[in-house]
């Protein structure tokens, strides 16, 4: 779609998931057993055939560079457009931008080269099947400034508390955006403006001292413009702490859940050549997700785990998250774990967390 070009901003999500995000930022975190968080908006971005999209990313991203790569495994190596990463370069020594506006400011260049007329803006914490081009298409239907995108959540919980809300009107227009814990409208951190538009508000910002884009110049200005509202109905959650992450991951393995994330929207991620998972004869598997690479021996129950595990004989895995390469020994009992990548764990131990609030073994660990 040459109308319209991505941009993923990371620059205003903190790194909440405790352990998980000592050594990445939470775009690149592991989830559904294959994938990063990444992957789901970059997929959105790649089903909208978007021929420019622009990552800002302003702390530890090594991990989501060698994730991403040039982008070929979300068709985004091209000789014309394709995926940017555009992690911090402040080489402005007249710069006196702030916060998010820094990214824009110092990548101009980025936005005046591309082709398209309008911007998708999304963060990585709300995984969705948001339909980018069903979205602008509404934006240009209802003459909007800046179109959001929200869904009503029937029940909420804790993690939608740090989330924007929306109030909507009739005609489907914003009539305020706010942070009130029990309103059901919650903001999806997704919206569309022109870029023309939004290249005067990063100018006007800077020039007031204003530090972040949606906050200062959409948000604090709800009534100079027309800002339209878009209802999302599919599949979503949203990842913003260590509990998030653990109940929703678990929450894949229901179907309802897992057929909404997966089963009409292809979801990318980087290519790896391994073979299937063996399963041994002594090897007793129910209810989880389990990616290519693995060997079992042992039992796994309600669980979810990912590429190059091993479980041994004896081991017993029950509701928990079982990350890369990790190496489960024999007769060890693991319960309500996340486990990060390239974790071994003796044979005979005991690993047992809450369930409303798991244990979590750092990356490259041995117990």
């Amino acid at each position: 779609m040459k109308e319209l070009m991505g941009v993923i901003n990371l620059d205003h999500e903190l790194d909440q998931l405790n352990e998980l995000t000592y050594f990445r930022c939470g775009a690149a975190v592991p989830f559904a057993s294959r994938y990063r968080l990444i992957d789901f908006v970059l997929s959105n971005m790649m089903r909208a055939e978007l021929e420019s999209v622009g990552l800002f990313v302003r702390r530890k991203y090594r991990s989501l560079m060698d994730h991403l790569g040039d982008g070929k495994s979300w068709d985004m190596n091209r000789k014309h457009g394709g995926l940017f990463i555009l992690p911090p370069d402040w080489n402005d020594p007249t710069d006196t931008s702030l916060g998010d506006l820094q990214h824009y400011h110092n990548n101009l260049d980025f936005f005046k080269r591309a082709a398209a007329k309008y911007i998708v803006f999304s963060g990585s914490q709300h995984i969705n099947t948001v339909d980018f081009q069903d979205v602008f298409q509404y934006h240009m239907e209802k003459g909007a400034d800046v179109t959001l995108v929200y869904k009503k959540i029937d029940i909420l919980k804790p993690e939608h508390d740090p989330c924007l809300r929306v109030d909507v009107d009739e005609d489907s227009n914003v009539t305020e955006i706010h942070q009130e814990k029990d309103h059901h409208n919650v903001y999806l951190d997704i919206f569309i403006m022109e870029k023309k538009l939004f290249l005067e508000q990063v100018e006007y910002c800077i020039a007031h001292g204003e530090s972040y884009f949606f906050r200062d110049a959409i948000q604090k200005n709800r009534h100079k413009f027309k800002i339209a509202a878009y209802e999302y109905t599919g599949y979503h959650a949203v990842i913003n702490s260590l509990e998030s992450y653990y109940k929703n991951s678990l929450e894949l393995l229901q179907q309802d859940n897992y057929f909404g994330l997966f089963k009409e929207n292809p979801v990318q991620t980087k290519i790896k050549y391994e073979a299937p998972t063996r399963y041994l004869d002594s090897a007793e598997v129910s209810n989880s997700l389990v990616a290519n690479g693995c060997i079992i021996a042992g039992t796994v129950e309600n669980s979810v785990i990912f590429r190059g595990v091993q479980v041994r004989k004896g081991a017993r895995i029950i509701n928990s998250v079982i990350m890369q390469k990790c190496v489960i020994e024999e007769n060890a009992v693991i319960e309500n774990v996340i486990m990060d990548k390239d974790v071994q764990l003796s044979k005979d131990r005991i690993l047992v967390g809450d369930s409303r609030r798991p244990f979590v073994i750092v990356k490259s660990s041995k117990i």
